[in-house]
């Protein structure tokens, strides 16, 4: 199965007219994972015609209101387009209240039930798993608790290897499981067939890091290592990297270097304050400590492999 992630926004804190705040779609083995949901994100999905129906969790990094102020809304359109399966909102301790407390007062009511997933943990944590995919916290540096996020497709099957399958009448269709899971096959007369002369190697799985608002901050390394994608914040460029540490952030130069000692595959940067009008500058400062840095772009469907 391919992986894509969909850029709906990048901004840092205020909307513009050509860029909206934090906000990603996921599209990893058939699953959709919304993350975070700054202002506008429903507009967004319907910009990448996404289908709001697919959309069963959804991952919030922290309170700051461009990273969830879309939610409510969000939430709220799902009850209109009749909604009826569960969803799933994992975040902050803190979150159920907040739209709990918005839903209560603006009598918003729901046909389906919002499961609530509220992380307090300062240590990575597996908050999600199925028969294909993982999800484990990034704890990250910023001014309030804050996680990033770890998607990691589980390894996948072993391909048949049917010109050598053919070979072996006694092999049946109802066998090729357990091929599939690396298993030998045994002959009626005891001979036994090793798997890796009756199937080839998997695909590789593939994995994608978010790593939201935070300072620079080497403890993440070795939770989101040899990633295919890592996205990290990078609100500043380096010669205000005392306004970064003070505001909680990073900066482009800062970002690369967690790319380089992660050594991911791509770093793509986010979270621009709005004082740089030309962007590009981030990627000059990143691409000195890490060549393979690219810069988002609204609604760009981004290959995960």
């Amino acid at each position: 199965m391919s992986t894509y992630l969909t850029i709906l926004g990048y901004n840092s804190a205020i909307p513009t007219v050509n860029s909206s705040p934090t906000a990603q779609l996921l599209e990893m083995e058939e699953r959709h994972f919304l993350i975070d949901c700054g202002e506008g994100t429903q507009v967004q999905l319907r910009k990448a015609k996404a289908k709001f129906s697919k959309i069963n969790h959804i991952f919030i990094s922290h309170l700051h209101g461009d990273h969830c102020f879309g939610l409510p809304g969000l939430i709220a359109s799902f009850r209109l387009l009749g909604r009826e399966t569960p969803l799933h909102v994992y975040g902050p301790k803190g979150i159920k209240e907040m739209l709990e407390t918005i839903f209560r007062i603006t009598e918003t009511h729901r046909g389906f039930e919002v499961v609530y997933h509220e992380l307090e943990s300062k240590n990575s944590e597996k908050i999600f798993e199925d028969k294909r995919v993982e999800v484990f916290t990034i704890p990250l540096n910023h001014r309030i608790y804050c996680n990033g996020y770890l998607f990691r497709e589980k390894p996948n099957e072993r391909h048949l290897n049917m010109a050598e399958i053919s070979k072996y009448p006694e092999i049946e269709t109802c066998d090729y499981h357990n091929l599939k899971l690396g298993k030998d096959f045994v002959l009626s007369d005891g001979y036994v067939l090793k798997n890796e002369i009756l199937t080839t190697d998997p695909s590789a799985s593939v994995s994608y890091a978010f790593c939201s608002d935070t300072r620079y901050d080497e403890r993440i390394i070795p939770i989101i290592k040899n990633v295919d994608v890592l996205y990290h914040e990078a609100t500043f460029l380096h010669d205000l990297k005392e306004m970064a540490d003070y505001t909680g952030h990073t900066t482009a130069l800062e970002a690369a270097r967690i790319a380089r000692k992660a050594n991911v595959g791509k770093l793509i940067l986010g979270h621009f304050s709005n004082r740089y009008p030309n962007l590009s500058d981030f990627i000059r400062e990143a691409g000195e400590i890490f060549q393979n840095t690219v810069l988002p772009q609204q609604l760009q469907s981004i290959p995960i492999d």
